[in-house]
């Protein structure tokens, strides 16, 4: 099974910082686009930003110009820089990997469970 696990989440001012990090570990043959999507209460789960094997970014319009995505493919990896953290950041943040198991397989989408980003005074 292949698995993506989060970390860097946390709470953070106003203003503030943070970076998150998703590794996948597993039955991993390629990868296609990966990506973090959030989901905050009541909501429903949008994208934040998503980077394609060939490093083409997209960002939603709330996080342009303050959050960047970036991938480390020899590790496995997806990053997210979010810089000037608004309190409407505030959710659960999911990272997701378009992942081809074996060759023999189509490409499947595979979720992270979840860190939490909480941005307050």
């Amino acid at each position: 099974q292949v698995q993506l696990v989060e970390s860097g989440g946390g709470s953070v001012q106003p203003g503030g910082s943070l970076r998150l990090s998703c590794t996948a570990s597993g039955s991993i043959f390629s990868f296609n686009g990966m990506g973090w999507y959030r989901q905050a209460p009541g909501k429903e789960r949008e994208l934040v930003a998503e980077i394609t094997s060939g490093s083409s970014t997209v960002y939603a319009d709330s996080v342009k110009g303050r959050f960047t995505i970036s991938r480390d493919n020899a590790k496995n990896t997806v990053l997210l820089q979010m810089n000037s953290l608004k309190p409407e950041d505030t959710a659960v943040y999911y990272c997701k990997a378009e992942i081809r198991p074996a060759p023999i397989f189509r490409p499947v989408d595979y979720w992270g469970q979840g860190t939490q980003v909480t941005v307050s005074s």
